[in-house]
């Protein structure tokens, strides 16, 4: 590996450590809820700038595969209400893919190679077999933890830009089920306390349902109209 790749390797393993154990515990839910008052306040005194540090801790968080990504995702929903926390959350989300896609193709490749390689020769037939839809079908459907797609897809022929929409749309459902979790809590402590028990409610149960129907509903429609689903493969190269 050149040593001007090795330098941005070990300072981006340098990041993820030292993110890790500055602020592993402050993104715990216990760790948010104490500070509940005061990120009210806060945002109430400074809405655009919380709004965009929220925002970059997310983007950070996901680019860097750290823990913490769906604590995240509840509390922004609780923080800022459903349609700001899921425009939130939805966009912050694929950008932090992409970097993470964008290090793996540019940075990463060697390691992720060897690391996971089998996955690769996988990934790559379903693509040639099914185009972008293949990738869709992963992010509705979380068979393969997200960071493994977003560090795995960086070495396949996917163009960023695909990579950047379908991911949009394909976390999306998912995305949307979460923040309305989160901005359902009535506050943190309960969630903290209580657990998921704490905030269930049938609509809250219904969007669930729903979050684990759908992909197989996706799947029986696309399977319907397969021949539409093909446009997506020249989007691969």
């Amino acid at each position: 590996m050149p040593w001007g790749k090795l330098a941005v390797l070990a300072l981006v393993v340098a990041a993820i450590v030292g993110a890790y154990l500055q602020f592993g515990d402050a993104l715990s839910l216990d760790g948010i809820a104490a500070q509940e008052s005061s990120l009210r306040g806060y945002q109430t005194a400074h809405p655009v700038l919380v709004f965009g540090l929220a925002f970059a801790i997310y983007v950070a968080v996901t680019g860097l595969s750290l823990p913490g990504a769906t604590v995240l995702t509840l509390v922004f929903g609780w923080h800022f209400g459903f349609l700001p926390g899921l425009l939130l959350v939805s966009f912050a989300s694929t950008t932090g893919a992409s970097l993470a896609f964008l290090m793996s193709r540019y940075i990463l490749r060697g390691t992720i190679q060897s690391r996971f390689g089998d996955k690769l020769a996988t990934f790559n037939e379903a693509l040639a077999r099914d185009g972008a839809f293949y990738l869709f079908t992963l992010r509705l459907v979380p068979a393969v933890p997200f960071f493994v797609i977003n560090l795995v897809m960086g070495l396949t022929p996917v163009r960023l830009g695909t990579y950047w929409w379908v991911s949009q749309l394909g976390m999306l459902p998912g995305t949307a089920v979460y923040v309305y979790a989160g901005a359902t809590v009535p506050d943190l402590q309960t969630l903290s306390e209580q657990g998921v028990g704490g905030i269930l409610s049938p609509q809250l149960l219904a969007a669930f349902v729903f979050l684990g129907v759908f992909p197989l509903l996706v799947k029986l429609v696309m399977k319907r109209f397969r021949p539409a689903a093909t446009e997506l493969d020249g989007e691969v190269s």
